[in-house]
């Protein structure tokens, strides 16, 4: 009898452990995502420098939907990890230095290679701006890692993350999103694009440089959109719990095919609408407060919108 009773207790706690486990290999195929990234958009530079257009087109491409990937690699593993109750320290900090790299390294690099790292005039700047949106998807992890730590944030026996309907800042996959999108759409490098535009019967070309200086202006807004206080849309309660699952699972169904027959529209129109909405949102809130001023005499709900 005694044998009987002591015998599943070792598979029972092995198959605990391998629940433990499938968020780390989510994690790990973000990481490995985010390498492949910047390999081959260091090909691609190779490539194009030497005069192999198609190769760094192919390789570009292919970069960018790397990113891709490891988006949703990095939206199932805290998925995964919530719905199997396996959430661990390990795995919180493990997903924070994939993210550096994925979300961080990978789509700077490509940015620099495919976009505006051609451009002599412009000396160091570009370096540095592809330098500056590392820095600032760093600074907006660490703050949303700090944020969510906070005892006042966290519910008994959940994770911070589950606990919050808003982002403070653009999330750092959103802005990788965005970059990947691009290069997804346009394929071929900037520093061979020239584009002719009609107006009004007047034609207005927008050569190389002038492609190059808007893909950095753009990279900047999204280095600074990470550190600022807009609030962007968490998603977390989208799933077969929320209060209208037919209609999610309707406009989930709908947003694949779109990615499957029309990839570069559908991707480009979702990540430029998500890192927008922020921007629209925080414009909103504030020309509501302009509009009502009764709202200045009630500091006690206005210091309630804030984490």
């Amino acid at each position: 009898m005694s044998d009987h009773t002591e015998k599943p207790r070792p598979e029972r706690r092995g198959f605990r452990k391998s629940v433990y486990i499938i968020p780390s290999l989510f994690t790990t195929a973000n990481i490995f995502c985010g390498f492949s990234a910047v390999i081959l958009s260091v090909n691609a530079s190779v490539a194009l420098n030497a005069g192999d257009v198609e190769r760094a087109i192919r390789d570009f491409d292919v970069a960018a939907k790397f990113i891709g990937w490891a988006v949703l690699f990095d939206f199932l593993d805290g998925r995964v990890a919530r719905m199997t109750n396996s959430t661990t320290q390990f795995g919180v900090e493990f997903d924070s230095i994939a993210d550096v790299l994925t979300f961080g390294i990978a789509p700077a690099m490509l940015a620099y290679c495919w976009g505006y790292g051609f451009i002599p005039e412009l000396g160091r700047v570009p370096w540095a701006i592809s330098f500056l949106y590392l820095i600032c998807g760093a600074l907006r992890l660490a703050r949303f890692n700090v944020q969510a730590s906070k005892p006042a944030l966290q519910k008994p026996n959940t994770t911070p993350k589950l606990d919050k309907k808003a982002f403070v800042g653009m999330p750092i996959p959103a802005g990788a999103s965005l970059i990947a999108a691009i290069v997804h759409f346009a394929k071929v490098p900037v520093a061979k694009a020239s584009t002719q535009i009609d107006l009004g019967g007047r034609a207005v070309v927008i050569d190389a440089h002038e492609w190059g200086i808007l893909l950095l202006a753009l990279v900047t807004c999204l280095a600074l959109l990470m550190v600022s206080t807009f609030r962007y849309t968490a998603f977390k309660s989208v799933g077969p719990r929320s209060r209208n699952p037919r209609v999610v699972v309707l406009l989930i169904a709908l947003g694949l095919i779109s990615v499957y027959y029309y990839s570069e529209v559908t991707l480009l129109l979702i990540a430029s609408l998500y890192a927008l909405h922020g921007v629209v949102g925080k414009l909103v809130s504030s020309v509501r407060r302009l509009v009502s001023p009764h709202h200045a005499h009630e500091p006690a709900e206005s210091s309630t919108v804030r984490e």
